[in-house]
């Protein structure tokens, strides 16, 4: 019985090594066109070959290439990256929010005569590692230091010239309109927190806009009555103090010269017709008289 088990066995091994002969003829004519000699061991090796290769290309395409998507289970390989750009401009949107918050707020605090308090948050770069960084005072550092804190910040004399205008397009070069003609009874005093002008005119006088600008803020005080302030270019911001009508509403967009208000005698700082004039240059007060003629 073993015997005859080793026969077979042998005789199925040379099966496999058995020569054959593929010959592919034309229907018609019977001419032999190609010819193979083959054995089944070689069908099986390619078969198995193609297989391998097959398998291989589909392994490859599925894990280096964005077909994988495509496959339930997989996410895109560019998702992680897509969400941390998604998340360092959803912190810049936040930040520009409270930026723009407390400038809204720093607006009504000049219309209201409040001190100008700056509550943003500083954030640190990200793309610098500050765990790496020692600072070492040295001792001029420390004696310019405090040297620096003991000047007076406060000083009044800052405000009687144009030293705020520091753009490349100063304030002495700004074509400013006159918002209104007439008389001034009050002049600009930061001492006194008075920080613009007062205009006498006559009633139911046009209020003009100093310059190109956009409406930023309209609105009522108890104080100052009906208010409207102006943005311009370089950081400059108009108010226009005891209305008795504005013109104009948040958003609009006017020229220098076109009407924004009438003149009035709104609030309860007020004591006749006329307009309490402001200039403003990156939140500090200027004497509008060092611009224009009134």
């Amino acid at each position: 019985m073993a015997v005859e088990g080793k026969k077979k066995n042998k005789k199925w091994f040379l099966k496999l090594r058995s020569k054959y002969r593929l010959i592919i003829m034309n229907e018609d004519t019977y001419e032999k066109r190609i010819s193979f000699k083959i054995t089944r061991l070689n069908v099986f090796i390619v078969m198995a070959t193609t297989a391998i290769i097959l398998i291989i290309l589909t392994t490859y395409l599925i894990a280096f290439t964005s077909l994988r998507e495509f496959i339930p289970g997989y996410m895109d390989v560019d998702l992680p990256r897509k969400i941390y750009e998604l998340r360092l401009k959803a912190d810049s949107i936040e930040r520009e929010f409270i930026r723009k918050d407390v400038y809204i707020q720093n607006l009504k605090n000049i219309i209201s005569g409040k001190e100008i308090v700056d509550k943003t948050e500083q954030y640190p770069d990200s793309s610098f590692n500050y765990d790496t960084i020692r600072l070492i005072r040295s001792k001029e550092d420390s004696l310019l230091r405090a040297e620096i804190e003991s000047m007076d910040q406060y000083d009044l004399k800052f405000y009687e010239s144009n030293i705020f205008f520091t753009n490349e397009t100063s304030g002495a070069n700004l074509l400013f309109f006159s918002p209104l003609t007439g008389i001034i009874t009050n002049e600009f005093n930061p001492g006194i927190n008075h920080y613009g002008v007062d205009i006498v005119s006559d009633r139911n006088e046009a209020i003009k806009a100093t310059l190109d600008g956009i409406v930023v803020f309209t609105g009522w005080t108890l104080e100052t009555g009906y208010v409207i302030v102006l943005q311009h270019r370089d950081d400059i911001i108009s108010i226009y103090k005891h209305n008795s009508v504005l013109l104009k509403k948040t958003g609009n967009f006017v020229r220098a010269g076109e009407p924004i208000s009438i003149i009035g005698e709104s609030g309860e700082l007020s004591t006749g017709p006329h307009l309490h004039f402001e200039l403003w240059n990156n939140g500090n007060p200027v004497n509008p008289r060092d611009f224009i003629t009134f």
